[in-house]
């Protein structure tokens, strides 16, 4: 290559480079609202009524102000997986002993479901709040995605076998979305229907916002990505003060951010 191609090439080189990693690197401001200190081992995020929910010595806690509720059930062991989609029905489950509590809006017990006695053998890992009394249920001992009736106690099955595991999942009332152990992410609504949505960027935490958008964190950095937009290939970093964090929950443009001192309350509007 001669020295007079060389010197038109390199800086068309690093132009490109730069526009490319501009185009993919773009950010979004998080607006801080409130920060307060706290003593948790896990924070769960708020409801719709403003209550805010937390796990401290396996005891599971909901606060607002003054009002301060609590349950506790040390015979099922450790709490693995909490639901507050429906603060009215809130879902605790312990995998252990492969058992789930269901509690009111003041934590009082409603109803305890223990899977292993149930006449259709379960074995659950992933579990989650549907519709119409019923729970999202994955069960290993198929493979496959159910929903069982809680009051009914019936069980029924709703996808086919899933090949690649569950690396991720996460549920709503009518939708059971998970990213399997190649990052392929799907969803199954509670007809049966399974949708192939994409491929999800390489994460170490990550929440799902609907069936094209979702926050992850990768390296202690915060990211938003939005696969439907016409730049599907942008990553939008979201700037935070914290440079390290154990977790972040995100709730109606509330960006909650908790480390093991403190949590931390942003604004932020995505694109």
């Amino acid at each position: 290559m001669n020295k007079t191609v060389r010197k038109i090439l390199i800086p068309l080189f690093i132009a490109c480079s730069f526009s490319a990693v501009s185009a993919q690197n773009q950010k979004i401001k998080a607006s801080l609202i409130s920060n307060f200190t706290s003593d948790i081992d896990d924070f769960l995020g708020y409801d719709s009524f403003g209550f805010s929910y937390h796990i401290k010595n396996n005891v599971f806690k909901k606060f607002k102000g003054n009002e301060i509720f609590e349950y506790k059930n040390v015979s099922l062991g450790n709490i693995t997986k909490v639901d507050i989609l429906n603060p009215l029905k809130i879902v605790l489950f312990y995998e252990d002993f492969n058992t789930v509590v269901l509690l009111d809006n003041q934590l009082n017990k409603m109803t305890e479901i223990n899977f292993s006695q149930n006449n259709t053998p379960i074995v659950v890992p992933a579990i989650g709040m549907s519709t119409q009394n019923q729970l999202w249920i994955f069960n290993t001992l198929n493979q496959q995605i159910g929903l069982f009736d809680y009051l009914r106690n019936e069980y029924k099955t709703v996808s086919t076998p899933l090949t690649d595991g569950i690396k991720y999942y996460q549920t709503d009332f009518n939708t059971f979305f998970w990213i399997d152990k190649k990052n392929n992410w799907f969803s199954c609504d509670i007809f049966g229907k399974t949708r192939a949505l994409g491929k999800v960027v390489d994460f170490d935490k990550i929440e799902i916002l609907n069936d094209h958008q979702y926050i992850f964190s990768k390296a202690n950095l915060l990211y938003f990505k939005d696969i439907s937009s016409t730049n599907s290939d942008t990553v939008y970093e979201i700037e935070i003060l914290q440079k390290s964090f154990d977790k972040f929950c995100y709730k109606d443009q509330i960006l909650s951010i908790f480390t093991t001192k403190e949590i931390t309350n942003y604004k932020i509007v995505t694109p």
